[in-house]
């Protein structure tokens, strides 16, 4: 029995592929620690894992406090690194771990991996992505902000990484390191057929599928729904505060043929909404994988874990992408013929309207979500990813 130390940020995408990982790693007969913010306890808990955290608002503020371009956010990680790093090895004094896990954008995983001198997986919660394609990102992402902004940050950036250094007794490496934390193996929660550029990827990248584990859910009552025509529509955990767009959706889909199904999150008051249209049910929370089990069609922000959902039943995507990686989901989806990719920026009732028309009419669109779908199972979620770390540890010379 090894004992695992599972480093990873405070984010629900980052952290809900993982959970079927730990069970099933704890299943086996591994011992889990696993470090993370303070407000995923609860989410973690429940695997089994011996769960240890730092303050998540703390961590966030240092991500977010170099500025907004792509040159400050690689600073920014490099700045959760004195959150991170002393609160870990506090906690950890005198505790033998025999390998590490870490998330692929959490920016100290890799450089843990050399404090403890531990071998080290990547667990990857959204596309895998290789230097060159990281650089090429970096630079079209920083055309869009005023030249002496990215000098600032690429200066500061510098300092902080001599500062990291320093402190730490560590390499910092490059800011495709940094930001993307590569190791001898990596965990990727998608299909091959997902992968963009698939064909970069050697052995070492290991391509298992969403981890789809069934989450604990009140039971949702379907009996009244003719889910013939069943749109679901969810922006996720994290920007959902968006009374207008739901207003838009009302405006989009009233007095229509389909049923919706609308998530709003906790953080919207129903009261806000105004009248729900007849054919709506608005609720803050949904059990999602019951939804999408049903739905034919489902409207999302693109993170990574609602679109791997939404295509793990073969539901066609409208992708309106809010953020960091979304928009690059959206393209892929668009790209393969899996949904249609909106801008949510001047958005009318009408193009949303126009868009689910056009997906309900499309059956090749169907047959194309269906094909991934295929692929995700197949890949072998949490139980292969699980398989392929055995593997990792065997040729590490890590005994059982």
């Amino acid at each position: 029995m090894a004992r695992v130390l599972f480093i990873n940020g405070g984010s629900e995408g980052h952290i809900n592929p993982t959970l079927g990982v730990v069970q099933e790693l704890i299943r086996r007969g591994e011992e889990v620690v696993y470090f993370t913010a303070e407000q995923y306890r609860d989410r973690v808990e429940p695997t089994g894992a011996e769960v240890i955290t730092f303050d998540g608002n703390k961590f966030v503020e240092a991500f977010l406090a170099g500025g907004r371009n792509p040159w400050a956010r690689v600073g920014g990680l490099l700045r959760t690194a004195d959150i991170v790093i002393p609160s870990l090895l506090t906690q950890t004094k005198g505790d033998h771990f025999d390998y590490l896990i870490h998330d692929s954008m959490f920016g100290c995983g890799r450089l843990l991996a050399q404090i403890l001198d531990l071998p080290a997986i990547s667990s990857c919660s959204s596309f895998a992505m290789q230097q060159d394609s990281f650089d090429r990102l970096q630079d079209s992402l920083s055309r869009k902000f005023p030249e002496n902004d990215i000098r600032r940050s690429q200066q500061e950036y510098q300092e902080l990484r001599s500062h990291v250094q320093a402190k730490y007794n560590v390499q910092v490496g490059s800011a495709y390191e940094i930001f993307c934390n590569p190791a001898p193996m990596t965990i990727i929660y998608t299909s091959k057929l997902f992968q963009p550029d698939k064909e970069q990827f050697d052995e070492t990248y290991n391509f298992v599928g969403p981890s789809i584990v069934p989450r604990p859910h009140d039971q949702f009552d379907f009996s009244p729904i003719n889910t013939e025509h069943l749109i679901y529509i969810s922006l996720g955990t994290v920007i959902n505060r968006a009374v207008d767009f739901y207003k838009l959706c009302f405006a989009a889909f009233a007095e229509t043929k389909y049923t919706v199904i609308l998530s709003v999150g906790r953080q919207t008051d129903l009261l806000d909404l105004g009248d729900i249209p007849a054919n709506f049910i608005v609720q803050s929370y949904v059990p999602q994988l019951e939804i999408l089990q049903r739905a034919k069609l489902f409207v999302t922000h693109g993170g990574m874990n609602s679109t791997s959902e939404g295509l793990y039943y073969g539901v066609p995507l409208i992708v309106l992408p809010q953020s960091a990686d979304q928009p690059y989901l959206a393209r892929r989806v668009a790209e393969l013929g899996a949904g249609i990719h909106l801008n949510p920026e001047g958005l009318t009732a009408g193009d949303l309207r126009e868009a689910a028309e056009r997906v309900f009419k499309d059956a090749s669109m169907r047959k194309v979500c269906a094909e991934i779908g295929d692929s995700f199972r197949a890949a072998g979620g949490y139980r292969r990813a699980v398989e392929e770390i055995f593997a990792y540890k065997r040729r590490a010379g890590l005994h059982h």
